[in-house]
Order: structure tokens, then C-alpha cells, then sequence
């Protein structure tokens, strides 16, 4: 329904994307032209109350009579999902001050001009929540976009990215774009002396004077952070000191790493409260402890809790920090730690690798090893506990000193499951959720990744309850904060599965039951191998005419067993220095091993592993076959992780490769036949008006050599060739899918697919 200048539509929540959270509403093209807006203009939104919103085109199949709008937008305006709204397009104006609330935790740490940045080319109004997402209309806000996510997770963590903020003065006070001459501001300042905790699990030390961390944070790093200074001169190192403030997790609460958890309280116990011991059975110890894990599973918060158990104080200092000030600020930073230690203490040094980096000495990593021996001088009284997301990357003269390694692991099913307990345990939450369920779904998340996911489905929760709906969590709280929230560790490299199973993939049943055997077993019930004594299938190889749906199948599995992805491209892991290459190897299949279970899709094998001494790059090729060869059946276990390799041209790949304990099982996925054809036309032409004198059986009967991307290249065409009769055309008659064959040709070759066939009968002989 339009008005003059206005048209009313229907509100609908947008799926989780990448406008979320953005101040973007979406439009269908038409509906844009009706209110004569370009993508990228401003409109004003009306429900209960009126907000303003950059508008952007829709997919062309979306509804003309839907407004697409996420649940701040949906929240600002006052309206729920299904509720009319009207539109008007609204002028805009250069905002010249606002001002803004929220958490302490951010106003705090992140400066105006920061916050500027992460609302830079929003639209925003006195009363209007935000978030710190910043939007990007263009190229040339690219790196803009990029600098300022670095400075959110650096000051706040993954937090940063479901933190609200609230508009409490704008002006003008409505349809204001912030733009880099607004005056961006805080309401208020944070009182000094007061400790915060931060949205991140952080805690900043604002003062001398310390208030009682809430015994409500569970695993999440804590950080000393200095208030910024009011006027120009030079930065001082902040007072490092022990912290009695900082409350840690009881040691009986701690969850998700019990096991390392109770390695570092026997060892700590036994060097400062059983030394006799020691002395009884003729040897020392020194209370050297390197703690290595996944950024975020909780490694700080470990120590905490075990130092409180046995008695010792913390006093602690962040690697990264120290090694962004001089070298002679972060020295004395490192002497203040020390000094600060109580009798029994515990110096933690966060992120060692900053200060302490292998196969660099630096003035500040030799000072800090040195520093560590006349701290473990004193037995029974100190000990240093480091922690790295990184082992290879420590100096290696340290870690001869540190010599106790504890390993924090990737949380499995059941350690997510308690850590999910925890987090929810001052909510309200439906009968109908199971945490088990949740728990499996989340494969390769940390416990700041849960922490941050449960945060999310209460943002959620509470949106529904300020509308009215209900206030305990939901089914569709969690599943949408497993949709936006994703795991640290495949940040970059995840594959969107967009729900995709084996029922979605049609026929093809022999090698949907090969793909269950090889790939959903081991990561779906690896305990059974173990208990038949056999070890699980490495990997697979799967070969076959391009086109014909190699990639899409992977997806399907990997949809099936609830697993990580990780898409390897050849681009990223070769390097032409002299050994990049092979780190970039080792690193991944360390990342994969992390996010266990783990897919891991090599696509185009054969140009990463071709055979070897057939290169002319020098060898780099050659390099990486072998690391890639080490990784697959080396010393360290690949358990939960399974490698998927595809090729057209499997003859091209190193022989080494394809032997049993590697890429064992060879797979041929083959073109579709008559009956596929048919299943992939329908479902390519799902929204083509096909006429009544088209059968679509009889059109997959004549595609002989037609791959399944050549069927879905067909119904396209077929389309096309209706709107260049006219573009008013609403059908696709037989004579224009006639016309679409003769333009869109087989791309298969007989003698290919014969060969193809025969290859691996012919390889076993």
C-alpha cells in the first residue's frame, strides 16, 4: 500500500549476514523504485516509534511487500516480526554531535574517536540503540573497516561484536549521518578506582582503590588496563601489582578444563606446600609452567583458580602490551611485576610468544629470561607460569627454563556442555532447550566463544521480551547465535554449509554410503575404532569430471556430522620464500587439530600436490607434497580430523599421497544420469515459469555428457533466451529450451569419462 512519498510494508526479520546489527534495512528493487530511493539512500522507518536506516536493494526473489530488517532495527522502531511499517524516504544531514551509553566495560577502553570510526556513515537518532559493527558502503571504507575491527578486539575482545550501545543525544536529532567531523562522545566518564568487568570476560584496573570482580565470569582473560592519559607526555608503564581484587573462579566451578586444571594445582601444590617430599625422595623442582592452548579457552583463568586453590597470589602482565612499549617501560613494567609477587606467588605472563618470540632475541626476551631464573631462585616461595596460544613460537632458551608444560585443549562435547551449564546458570531458560544438542553443534568453539554465543542468545531473548514475548531462551535463541557467532579458530577459512545434508544430495547412493563409512564415522563415533582396535581412515580423494557436484557433496557431509570446515586453497599455503610454505602446512593442520572435529577440503588437489620433481618453481611444490605427507602420517595424531582431497585429474597427483594411512579410498563421483539430469533441472528451475509444453524428464533424456553444472547453465539460458524475445516475458516455452541446447553444449568428454572410469581399477593393476 503507498501513500504520497511513503509505502507501507510488512516487517520481516532478516537471516544473520553481514548487514546485521549494521543500521541496514533491505528493499526489493521495485519497492525502492516506488519510493524513488537508490541503493544507499536514506528512509525513515515508522512502527510504534521512528528510526532512520540506510536502504539497500533485496534479492530479486524476496517480497515485494516485506521490509528486511534485523533486531535492532526491528527494536528501534518498536515493531515484531509481521507488523506493518511505513516508509518515507528522509534527507539526510552530517550529524554534529553525539552522544552516547553504554556498558563501562566500553566506555572505558575505547576512545571517541574509535567510536566515531565503528559509527562512521550510520544513521542514527536521539533514543535509537546501535551497535559497534561498522557498515561498509564502498571500497574506499575498506581499510577503515578493517583498522577499526583491530582496535575493537584488541581493547575489547570478541565481545565488541554483540555490545549495544544507546543514542542519548544526537544532533540533529533525528536522520543524522555520522561522518568523520562528527564529535563522537561518551555520556559520562568512568569513575576512577573502580574495577569493571569487561563484555569479554577482561577486567580493567581503573584505579588503586578495587571493588570485587562479580564471581559470575567464567573462563575469559583478564587484563590490566591503564586509563588513558588526559594530556600529551610520554606513556609510563602502568604499576603492574598482585591482584587481590580480581576474584577468580572458585577451583570446584571451573569448567571445560578440569584435567589441566588439576596438572597445574598438583604441581603448584606439591613446590610450594610439599617440598619435604621432595627433599624425602632426593630431588627439586623448579615451579617453571608453560600453559599453551587455544586463544580463548580460558588459560589465565586456569592459573587464577589454581593459585587460589593452593594458596598463592597472582600477579600478572600481559606479553602484547609489554611489547607495544619501550623497551624500557616494559622492563620496568616486568621488575614491578616481580616486586609485587607475595610469598607463595604466582608472576603470569600472558602471550609469552610477544615478548619471547623464537628465533628472534630481542633485549626484552633476554632480560625476561633472566628475570625468570632469579625468580625461580627461591624454591618454594614463586613460580612463573606463562601461557601461549602458540608453543613453536616461544624462544626456546625460555621454555629450557619453564620446565613444566601444561596443555589447556580445545573443549570437546562434554567439557562445552559444562561450560554452557556455567554460563547460563543465571538464566532463564526453556524446557524444550538441551545444552547436550547445543553443545554438539558447536564443534571448535572455546569457552569465549560460548561465553560470547550465550550473550547473543540472551541479546536475542531480551529483543523478544521487550515486545512482549517470552523471557526464557529459546531453541531459536541459540540456533541464531550458532548462526552469527562463529569459532575463533576458522575465523577465515569456514565454509558456509547453508543446512545442507546427504538427503539434499539425490541418488547417488553407493557414494553416499563410502563418503559415511570414510568421513561421518571417524568424527561421529571415533570411540568406536578404538574400541575394535583399528585406527580410523585418514582422508579420502574424491575424483570426477568437473561439474559434477565434487564440491557440493563435501558440503552435504560436512552438514551431516555437524563438523568444521576448513577450505584449503593452494594460494594461501604457497610461498616462494624457503620454508614459508611448509609453515603454512604445519600451521593448518595445527588449526584443524584444534577445531576438532574437523573437515579439512583440499579442492584442485592436484595443483597443490602434483607429482614430485615434475616443477619448475624451485621446488616449493616438492616441499609442500612432503610436509603434507608428514602431517598426514607423522607422529602426531590427526584424531577427529579427516582430510577430503578433489581432483579432475587424479593421475597428476604425488603417488605418496594416495597410499593407505593418507588419502587411502579413491571415490569416483560420476556425471549425473537421466533421472539426476531430471532432479537438477527441477531444481535449478524451482522459480522458472516453465510453459505447460515443457517436460523436463524428456529434456534430461536428450542431455547425454551433460555435467550437473551444465543443467543448471541450461534452465539459465533457457530463461535468457525468453527476455532477448522480450523483456516483458512471463514463460519459458519448449522452443526456448530448444534454443538453450544449442547454445549451452556438453562440456564432458567420452574419453575423459572413460578414462576416469577405469582409473583406479587401472591404477590397482
Amino acid at each position: 500500500m503507498t501513500d504520497a512519498g511513503s509505502l507501507t510494508l510488512t516487517a520481516t526479520r532478516a537471516k544473520a549476514g553481514l548487514d546485521a546489527r549494521r543500521g541496514i534495512v533491505r528493499l526489493h528493487p521495485e519497492a525502492l523504485t516506488a519510493l524513488g530511493l537508490r541503493p544507499g539512500d536514506a528512509v525513515e522507518v515508522t512502527g510504534r516509534r521512528a528510526t532512520a536506516a540506510i536502504a539497500l536493494a533485496a534479492d530479486r526473489y524476496a517480497s515485494r511487500r516485506a521490509l528486511y530488517a534485523d533486531d535492532l532495527t526491528l527494536g528501534n522502531i518498536g515493531a515484531r516480526d509481521g507488523d506493518p511499517v511505513r516508509l518515507a524516504p528522509v534527507d539526510l544531514v552530517a550529524a554534529d554531535r553525539v552522544v552516547l551509553s553504554g556498558p563501562a566495560s566500553a566506555v572505558a577502553v575505547v576512545d571517541p574517536d574509535t567510536l566515531r570510526l565503528a559509527l562512521l556513515s550510520k544513521v542514527v537518532g536521539e533514543g535509537d540503540d546501535v551497535s559497534l559493527l561498522p557498515i561498509e558502503l564502498g571500497d574506499a571504507q575498506r581499510e577503515i573497516v578493517a583498522a577499526t575491527r583491530r582496535t575493537l578486539n584488541n581493547t575489547l575482545g570478541i565481545g565488541w561484536t554483540t555490545m549495544v550501545l544507546n543514542v542519548v543525544e544526537a544532533s540533529p536529532a533525528h536522520g543524522a549521518m555520522v561522518t568523520s567531523d562528527t564529535r563522537v562522545e561518551w555520556e559520562s566518564a568512568v569513575p576512577a578506582a573502580v574495577e569493571l568487568p569487561l563484555e569479554s570476560g577482561r577486567v580493567a584496573n581503573l584505579g588503586r582503590a578495587r571493588a570485587p570482580m562479580p564471581a559470575s565470569y567464567a573462563a575469559g582473560e583478564v587484563a590490566a588496563v591503564r586509563p588513558r592519559a588526559e594530556a600529551a607526555g610520554p606513556v609510563r608503564a602502568p604499576r603492574a601489582e598482585a591482584q587481590p581484587g580480581v576474584a577468580p573462579i572458585p577451583y570446584e566451578e571451573l569448567a571445560g578444563a578440569k584435567i589441566p586444571a588439576e596438572e597445574l594445582r598438583e604441581l603448584l601444590d606439591l613446590g610450594f606446600n610439599h617440598r619435604e617430599v621432595l627433599k624425602v625422595v632426593g630431588t627439586d623442582m623448579a615451579l617453571g609452567v608453560l600453559v599453551s592452548g587455544p586463544s580463548g579457552a580460558g588459560k589465565a583463568t586456569v592459573v587464577r583458580s589454581v593459585a587460589a586453590a593452593v594458596g598463592a597470589r597472582v600477579s600478572e602482565v600481559s606479553g602484547h602490551d609489554l611489547a607495544a612499549l619501550e623497551a624500557n617501560a616494559a622492563a620496568d613494567q616486568l621488575r614491578a611485576a616481580v616486586a609485587a609477587l607475595a610469598v607463595p606467588g604466582v608472576l603470569l605472563v600472558r602471550g609469552v610468544e610477544a615478548i619471547a618470540p623464537a628465533g628472534k632475541r630481542t633485549s626484552l626476551g633476554t632480560m625476561f629470561t633472566r628475570l625468570v631464573d632469579e625468580v625461580l631462585e627461591a624454591p618454594g616461595e614463586h613460580a612463573v607460569v606463562c601461557t601461549t596460544a602458540r608453543v613453536e613460537d616461544v624462544d626456546t632458551a625460555l621454555r629450557s627454563r619453564l620446565e613444566h608444560e601444561v596443555v589447556v585443549p580445545m573443549p570437546d562435547a562434554d567439557a562445552r556442555r559444562d561450560l554452557l551449564v556455567y554460563f547460563t546458570r543465571g538464566m532463564k531458560v526453556a524446557e524444550d532447550v538441551k545444552l547436550e544438542s547445543v553443545a554438539h553443534r558447536a564443534p571448535g568453539y572455546v569457552a569465549s566463544d560460548l561465553a560470547v554465543m550465550v550473550r547473543e542468545a540472551g541479546v536475542r531473548a531480551a529483543m523478544r521480551a521487550k515486545d512482549g514475548g517470552a523471557t526464557a531462551l529459546q531453541v531459536a535463541d541459540f540456533d541464531g547465535a550458532l548462526e552469527s557467532v562463529r569459532p575463533t579458530s576458522m575465523s577465515g577459512d569456514s565454509v558456509e554449509l547453508g543446512g545442507l545434508t546427504l538427503a539434499d544430495v539425490g541418488g547417488m547412493e553407493d557414494l553416499k554410503q563410502t563418503l559415511t563409512e570414510t568421513v561421518l564415522w571417524p568424527l561421529t563415533y571415533p570411540d568406536a575404532f578404538t574400541r575394535l582396535g583399528i585406527e580410523a581412515p585418514r582422508g579420502i580423494l574424491l575424483y570426477g569430471p568437473p561439474g559434477c557436484g565434487k564440491t557440493y557433496i563435501v558440503r552435504a557431509v560436512a552438514g551431516e556430522g555437524h563438523a568444521n570446515v576448513l577450505s584449503v586453497k593452494g594460494s594461501e599455503l604457497l610461498n616462494k620464500w624457503v620454508g614459508e610454505s611448509e609453515k603454512n602446512v604445519r600451521e593448518l593442520f595445527r588449526r584443524a587439530r584444534q577445531a576438532s572435529p574437523t573437515l579439512m577440503f583440499f579442492d584442485e588437489l592436484d595443483a597443490l600436490a602434483p607429482v614430485r620433481g615434475a616443477g619448475t618453481d624451485g621446488g616449493t611444490a616438492d616441499r609442500v607434497v612432503a610436509a603434507l605427507l608428514t602431517e598426514l602420517d607423522g607422529a602426531e595424531s590427526l584424531r577427529d580430523v579427516v582430510v577430503v582431497g578433489a581432483t579432475n585429474r587424479p593421475d597428476m597427483i604425488d603417488p605418496a599421497l594416495l597410499r593407505p594411512g593418507r588419502l587411502e579410498r579413491l571415490v569416483y563421483v560420476p556425471p549425473p544420469d537421466s533421472q539426476g539430469r531430471a532432479d537438477i533441472l527441477r531444481a535449478n528451475a524451482k522459480n522458472v515459469p516453465f510453459a505447460d509444453d515443457v517436460n523436463l524428464d524428456e529434456v534430461a533424456d536428450e542431455l547425454w555428457l551433460y555435467s550437473a553444472a551444465d543443467c543448471a547453465a541450461l534452465v539459465r539460458e533457457a530463461a535468457l533466451t525468453a527476455m532477448r524475445e522480450s523483456l516483458d516475458a512471463s514463460i519459458v516455452t519448449a522452443a526456448h529450451v530448444a534454443q538453450a541446447m544449442e547454445r549451452v553444449r556438453p562440456s564432458l568428454d567420452p574419453e575423459q569419462l572413460e578414462y576416469l572410469e577405469n582409473y583406479a581399477g587401472n591404477r590397482e593393476g
